[in-house]
């Protein structure tokens, strides 16, 4: 496992990896008032417990944050990086599993956004390629907004490849596309399913799209070419959640 550390900023991305039992936080870095925040917000636990704590100005701390031009909000962590989970022994005897696979989505805030909205939604987990993944994003953690702690990313060497391994062990594999042949919200979902979705731009890669057993579309005002993938994304885990505490 690689045991690197990088840097991560933001009010929730730095106390959701406190509270991640899971989570190695080597150094945290705050101004004063950030400190007394996070008591506020943790009464019953003392997450800085066993913690190297150093404080700093809103300016010392801005030399964190100022090259990807987001706000530190007084909080930065120096952390590792955790244990990657495995699709296959993830997947293993598993029954009505959603996952949603981003085929070359690579935008950090995008990213970060979708791990959101699916954490939102209880989506059991994301694949992405191992190469479009900014693992070390500071983008990504703040556009996440801390969920990335609780959420399973499998990152995957062949999106096409993966995408075959999983049609073999009984996952259906929807592609979301604007010229898909039906409406999202008229497929039942149930039994194991992959949304798959594609870049802005560009969306699916054409060898990928072979992949989907359905193509499915959101319907959207005509006059209006397309929706940010995030948002598209956000639409249909809020859908799916709906239809699976209604069944």
């Amino acid at each position: 496992m690689n045991k690197s550390s990088f840097f991560i900023v933001g009010q929730h991305a730095v106390i959701e990896a406190l509270r991640n039992p899971k989570r190695k936080v080597l150094r945290v870095f705050l101004t004063e008032e950030s400190k007394k925040n996070i008591h506020k917000k943790n009464p019953k636990r003392n997450i800085l417990e066993n913690i190297k704590v150093y404080f700093k100005t809103k300016k010392e701390l801005d030399k964190y944050s100022t090259k990807e031009n987001i706000l530190h909000q007084g909080y930065v962590a120096e952390v590792e990086h955790l244990e990657k989970p495995i699709l296959k022994d993830f997947i293993k005897n598993k029954k009505n599993t959603t996952l949603a696979c981003l085929d070359g989505i690579t935008d950090p805030r995008n990213i970060g956004s979708l791990i959101r909205s699916a954490a939102s939604f209880n989506i059991d987990g994301i694949i992405i390629k191992e190469r479009n993944f900014p693992r070390e994003s500071k983008l990504m953690y703040k556009a996440s907004s801390g969920t990335i702690e609780y959420m399973n990313i499998f990152e995957v060497s062949n999106i096409n490849s993966t995408l075959k391994n999983l049609k073999d062990k009984n996952f259906w594999v929807y592609g979301f596309d604007g010229y898909g042949d039906k409406d999202f919200t008229s497929i039942e979902w149930k039994g194991n399913n992959i949304l798959l979705f594609g870049s802005e731009g560009f969306g699916m890669h054409k060898h990928t799209s072979k992949y989907a057993d359905f193509l499915v579309k959101i319907d959207i005002n005509n006059k209006v070419e397309s929706l940010n993938v995030s948002n598209s994304a956000a639409i249909v885990f809020h859908h799916l959640s709906y239809v699976k505490k209604k069944s």
